[in-house]
């Protein structure tokens, strides 16, 4: 997102809310904080936490207006409060939070797990709550490593039962898009299936295979950029990551039921090579068919592959010649780094940003080709090394 397009934004004029309260001020409150007060979306933004050396933090990197470290009266000034603590914390949050609320105070949660947080809030009697969940994060947690754009073009999943105000349900949504991310609403059990595949399962298979690796050591010689780029997620908040599946456990035994009778096919198939190339072509349609920016669900995107020398800067080049031509980055993947070089995926709008950008970096002297949808593009066989 440009500055041009956030000064644009119609929140900036207005603000949806005079107080908000940020309850959790780490990695994703922070960055809900710092989209509040960046798009114009509060015109306060009160940090809430029990940690005091975390609400220092947040205070001195300007992420929130003001701190907190004790729920009370102050709390029914605000017309909008966003539960952010992790998982095993989050219920006793909301039990703590809840009465000081005001009845038309708007509250949401950024929880991984739906299931029970809205049946905790009802019985609160917190009726104006929309339970929600960003999917966006980061392997480097905390309020120092919280950032707006963290947000942006995220999937946001918002998860009303049947007691659900309509009127707040439209009120989170309006949020969510001023944040600049993609709300997208369906049942809470619904949800939770769905994150038990494509979220809790690969934490699951990630530290499975870094376990794996960690009893044979010959095996950690061998262990490159590919099986680092699988086992990602095992890098997250130990302690935060067990509490997330552990709270969406019943979900997630289904999920890797699913996932072993995939593994029994799969070898299976190693008696069938013809079989196993099928499922292997299969396999590489649907990941090349889900550009990380895209996130399953939100507007199609344009990838430009770019092949990176061994020379300092490189993506210093890239990004500064695209930025002074105007073209905008949605998104960036580092995809390889060799000894000879490595490439870099670049997520763009729209095929006439990848032809665009795909003349001035061949100008600059890169090598680039499209990927994984109709671009027009053929690789390029230029070999000219960029200064």
């Amino acid at each position: 997102m440009t500055d041009a397009a956030l000064s644009l934004s119609p929140s900036a004029a207005a603000p949806m809310f005079e107080r908000a309260v940020v309850a959790g001020v780490g990695l994703i409150g922070g960055s809900v904080a710092l989209g509040l007060a960046q798009r114009g979306l509060a015109r306060r933004v009160i940090g809430y936490d029990a940690s005091t050396e975390v609400l220092r933090e947040a205070e001195a990197l300007g992420v929130v207006d003001e701190v907190r470290p004790h729920a009370g009266e102050w709390l029914r000034g605000a017309d909008l409060v966003v539960l952010a603590a992790p998982m095993r914390a989050l219920t006793p949050l909301a039990r703590e939070l809840a009465p000081f609320l005001s009845p038309g105070t708007l509250v949401t949660d950024v929880g991984s797990v739906k299931g029970g947080i809205a049946a905790e809030m009802e019985a609160l009697g917190v009726r104006q709550f929309v339970a929600g969940h960003p999917m966006a994060g980061s392997e480097r947690g905390g309020v120092r490593h919280a950032r707006a754009a963290l947000l942006e073009n995220a999937v946001w999943v918002l998860t009303p039962t049947e007691h659900t105000p309509l009127t707040a349900l439209s009120r989170v949504r309006a949020l969510v898009e001023g944040l600049g991310a993609a709300p997208v609403v369906m049942p809470p059990d619904a949800h939770d299936s769905l994150v038990a595949t494509v979220s809790h399962l690969p934490y699951l298979a990630s530290l499975a295979l870094t376990h794996m690796v960690a009893r044979d050591e010959r095996l950690s010689l061998l262990a490159a950029g590919g099986f680092r780029d699988l086992t990602r997620v095992a890098s997250g908040d130990p302690r935060m990551s067990r509490d997330m599946v552990v709270e969406n456990r019943a979900a997630l035994r289904e999920a890797l039921a699913r996932f072993r009778r995939q593994l029994d096919r799969l070898e299976a198939d190693l008696d069938e090579p013809e079989e196993l190339l099928a499922a292997a072509c299969e396999g590489k349609r649907t990941r090349d068919s889900l550009p990380v920016v895209r996130r399953s669900l939100l507007p199609l995107r344009h990838d430009l592959v770019v092949a990176m020398p061994d020379r300092p800067n490189q993506i210093g080049v890239v990004t500064q010649a695209l930025g002074a031509a105007g073209v905008n980055i949605k998104d960036i993947e580092v995809l390889a780094i060799r000894e000879d070089g490595g490439s870099l995926r670049l997520g763009l709008e729209s095929p006439e940003d990848v032809a665009h950008a795909a003349s001035i970096l061949r100008a600059t002297g890169f090598e680039v080709r499209g990927r994984g949808q109709e671009t027009g593009l053929a690789e390029s066989k230029q070999t000219v090394t960029p200064s």
